[in-house]
């Protein structure tokens, strides 16, 4: 009995380890490296309930959550939960794959203001699934649950890519792997680790800019005012101040010199990203 009690309290012990914040300064780590599930039956599993115990555990003072991930995915809803909980988290959040982000894992993905893949990892994206039995009418009925269950994902994905809806369904219904690179050019993630600046980079922030442009290309060119989404807007500016720092740095590499006047894409950059 001693002994059944002493291994129950290392078990508990462990797991509480697992799940319990790394803070240092005003940085909080977390590590989604299980299945997503609402039952807990591995140390490694992740359920919403317990994550949202973490976030709430958090000193008011945290500035950044980082959110390490390497998960297969696991139920849409405690997916879903976890990544509302990080997107209305006052912190700014950092998501990073260290394996893989699968399924509904890679919408948890989306949760971050920064999404970082490292070189050496994969997301994975698909349609919902389910197991079901019935007759013709129950099995329509499924299916049409599992097309708004996956358009719950397609919403999150579109909060950040910069592809139409369309080509997201069509990752979807063909199962796809996507790698850091393609995850860039699109827009699922914002960064790859250990990368130098490359045509990638720049691709994805001109694609962003190119896109919101073309969507709203029947605006009156005179306009003063252009609907753009505001949230749209705010990652695209993110992703020019990240290129233009990039350049800088190469550039002070390059010829410590200060930048000539006339340098039009140093031009170009600064008149985007002035604060008038």
């Amino acid at each position: 009995m001693n002994l059944l009690k002493q291994d129950l309290k290392e078990v508990i012990t462990v797991k509480n380890k697992y799940y319990a914040l790394e803070v240092k300064d005003k940085e909080a780590d977390v590590y989604i490296f299980g299945d997503i599930t609402s039952w807990e039956w591995f140390e490694n599993d992740v359920s919403s309930y317990t994550l949202s115990k973490e976030l709430q555990e958090l000193d008011k003072d945290i500035e950044v959550i980082n959110v390490h991930i390497n998960s297969y995915g696991g139920e849409v809803a405690e997916g879903l939960a976890i990544y509302n909980m990080l997107r209305s988290h006052k912190a700014k959040v950092r998501t990073i794959v260290d394996g893989f982000a699968c399924s509904i894992a890679s919408v948890i993905f989306m949760a971050g203001d920064e999404r970082i893949m490292n070189a050496a990892s994969l997301l994975m994206i698909h349609d919902a699934w389910m197991y079901t039995a019935g007759n013709a009418a129950q099995l329509r009925k499924d299916a049409d649950d599992l097309e708004k269950i996956t358009q719950a994902s397609i919403e999150a994905y579109k909060s950040r890519v910069n592809i139409s809806e369309e080509e997201i369904k069509e990752l979807l219904d063909n199962e796809t792997w996507i790698l850091p690179s393609e995850a860039l050019e699109m827009g699922f993630a914002t960064a790859i680790v250990g990368e130098k600046i490359n045509e990638k980079a720049a691709a994805s922030a001109k694609k962003a800019l190119f896109n919101l442009l073309k969507n709203n290309k029947k605006t009156p060119a005179a306009a003063t005012t252009v609907n753009f989404p505001e949230e749209k807007i705010n990652e695209m500016f993110e992703e020019l101040k990240i290129l233009k720092e990039k350049m800088d740095v190469n550039n002070e590499q390059k010829n410590p010199e200060p930048v000539p006047e006339d340098n039009k894409p140093q031009k170009f950059f600064n008149a985007i990203l002035r604060k008038e």
